[in-house]
């Protein structure tokens, strides 16, 4: 037996004997660091660390304290928060009292908050302040099984029902504390009580239409992961991990599991409007993000390079087209050899466009970045490569919120972009005839929460899940991911198109697009909506004679449409022709979760989407021969 299958048929039952595992294994070592605001509201954060032991006394209490309140094996306990360090905490703490976190996402409204709730069956929610208190407040009457509301920030947050319905963080801790001094043995004695099939997290899949569905992710799920992610070496002990990416998403929830098992230091803050001024505080040698993120730091770096004028962006220009191609050659270098390498001249090239460029980008991330995780979406290639060649690895992996997140990843240097890189060990995957992935193995759901007939359709008698993409697997084991099922555009010429595929290379042409629908399906020709990305566009519009416009005047200008009508020709050239975009649209704003255009985890809700703008898409198709 190989160490993996070791590693992975001894994995315990639940990730909370891991945690009480690695509390055992390194109490004094630095598990979570965490930022504190200055008291004056200005200036830079106070940064403070966690060590295990620490950290597993509030997990106690917060595990004691749930006891206490009544909460029993496998009832539902909902998380309503942005990501923080008492998220993981309370998540630990639920686990441990061998109950299930319910997640919700902090940017979800009052109706479906409820919804949530009420689907669960959540007996407590942790709400992180008075807001997210407020949307369980509003809807109390269709809630009878919330008993308690756990806020962790309570200021704002006064219990105005007088019946103990209201507690803070603090207090359920207190609480705990007390318990535990009466039942020393209470939390160790639940986590040695929790079988591996038991219910630990129940996640709604924000969906790109109709109700979300809860996935039913039992401990086993978890374990299996922490462990398979510690198999690949994807981690390191001595590792610094920057955690930004929303909790209540399964990607951000599998990277806790990893950690554990690994032991290394996590740096945890969610707000997205920091992470540029973090990155250089952190200094993580390891982030994982969505491919917007990567997205927004190729435009950023070219918008810069292009005010800088017209030499520098030359020079920036250049030094990108340097490094897909020298990407390209050490990755396929790496396939055939074992050793990355490349000839001369590029090498030369390489190094002078380091100096000039690479350098400074790999300065902004912190100096210290050995590898990035991007998931959730597809990473358009061309910006993948550019990172790749400027030293900054962006290991591309695939999975859903059915399979516990992570299903497939690019393992380390032999990481090849464009793939989503090899099953993890212990999981099973085949294309089925129509070229769907199907995945088997100890991380995909029992199913759905509730509802039988859905699980149905996706799961099978014999265990495996129809994911619903579409995919190709190379001789060697490495997937690449060429669309959704359902999002497969079939022309009425009879040509299918994957639309992910032209959006993403559009992405990679154009500096100034944030978001992009190509529009087809039962048309003659394709066409596309295009929305920009507001602080890229107005500075080009400030050195164009348009300074001083709002967003939505100056994407409605001659010179705008004929800038990006350059960038759309270079695009189908590359293009077969029945997948050319003919005709395109700017949108008068940017596609965002608050509107409903994306789900928190930034995905494209195209029904949504076409819904909104139809009339815009119709237009375009005005006096076609289809019309």
């Amino acid at each position: 037996m190989t160490d993996t299958q070791m590693l992975l048929e001894n994995r315990p039952p639940s990730v909370a004997t891991l945690f009480l595992d690695r509390v055992a294994a390194t109490p004094d070592a630095e598990a979570y660091r965490y930022p504190v605001p200055a008291d004056s509201g200005e200036g830079p954060d106070d940064w403070r660390s966690l060590t295990w032991g620490e950290s597993s006394r509030r997990v106690f209490a917060i595990a004691a304290g749930l006891m206490e309140l009544g909460v029993r094996p496998e009832e539902r306990v909902a998380i309503a928060s942005d990501t923080r360090v008492e998220w993981i905490l309370a998540d630990l703490g639920i686990l441990c009292a061998g109950a299930a976190t319910t997640t919700v996402y902090p940017s979800t409204n009052a109706e479906e908050t409820a919804f949530i709730l009420a689907d669960s069956g959540s007996r407590v929610l942790i709400a992180a302040d008075a807001a997210q208190l407020a949307k369980a407040r509003q809807r109390r009457a269709e809630l009878p099984e919330l008993e308690h509301v756990v806020v962790i920030d309570p200021e704002g947050a006064l219990d105005e029902e007088g019946d103990g319905w209201v507690l803070s963080l603090a207090e359920l801790e207190k609480r705990g504390e007390a318990y535990l001094a009466q039942h020393p043995a209470a939390v160790t004695d639940a986590v040695a009580a929790i079988t591996k099939d038991q219910l630990a997290t129940l996640i709604y899949t924000s969906g790109t239409t109709g109700r979300p569905k809860g996935v039913r992710l039992p401990h086993d799920c978890w374990s299996y992961m922490a462990r398979a992610i510690q198999a690949i070496d994807l981690l390191e002990a001595e590792d610094v991990q920057y955690l930004w990416l929303p909790l209540a998403h399964v990607f951000g929830k599998v990277l806790t599991a990893g950690q554990i098992s690994v032991g290394h230091i996590t740096a945890v803050d969610g707000r997205v409007d920091k992470i540029i001024e973090n990155l250089p505080v952190v200094q993580p040698t390891y982030m994982a993000a969505v491919p917007r993120i990567f997205e927004k730091v190729y435009n950023g770096v070219a918008g810069r390079a292009r005010a800088g004028g017209a030499a520098k962006y030359r020079i920036f220009q250049w030094a990108a087209g340097v490094a897909r191609d020298y990407a390209k050659a050490t990755q396929n270098s790496m396939r055939l050899t074992g050793t990355p390498s490349a000839p001369m001249g590029l090498r030369t090239k390489h190094a002078l466009a380091d100096k000039l460029v690479y350098s400074k980008l790999r300065e902004a991330f912190g100096g210290r970045l050995r590898a990035c995780v991007s998931g959730s979406a597809a990473l358009a290639p061309d910006i993948g490569y550019f990172f790749a060649g400027a030293g900054i690895h962006i290991l591309e992996g695939y999975g859903l919120t059915e399979s516990s997140a992570a299903s497939f990843v690019n393992p380390g240097e032999n990481y090849r972009t464009g793939t989503v890189g090899k099953a993890l060990p212990g999981l099973e995957v085949r294309i089925a005839e129509d070229g769907e992935i199907l995945l088997r193995g100890p991380g995909i759901m029992q199913g759905y929460h509730g509802l039988p007939d859905k699980t149905a359709e996706v799961l099978e008698p014999d265990g495996w899940f129809h994911t619903g993409d579409i995919g190709e697997l190379s001789p060697d084991g490495f997937l690449k991911i060429t669309d959704r099922k359902k999002d497969l555009i079939k022309t009425s010429g009879g040509k299918y198109i994957a639309p992910a595929e032209v959006e993403g290379q559009f992405k990679a042409v154009c500096p100034f697009v944030s978001n992009v629908l190509v529009v087809g399906g039962g048309r003659n020709f394709c066409t596309a909506l295009l929305a920009l990305d507001e602080p890229t566009i107005l500075g080009w519009a400030a050195e164009h004679g348009l300074d001083g416009r709002p967003y939505a005047e100056v994407v409605a200008t001659d010179e705008v449409r004929e800038l990006i009508d350059g960038y759309v020709q270079r695009l189908n050239e590359g293009l077969q022709r029945w997948q050319q975009i003919r005709r395109f649209r700017i949108l008068p704003r940017d596609l965002d979760i608050e509107h409903g255009d994306l789900t928190p985890s930034l995905k494209l809700k195209r029904p949504v989407v076409e819904r909104e703008f139809a009339p815009l898409i119709e237009e375009m198709y005005a006096g076609s021969r289809e019309a």
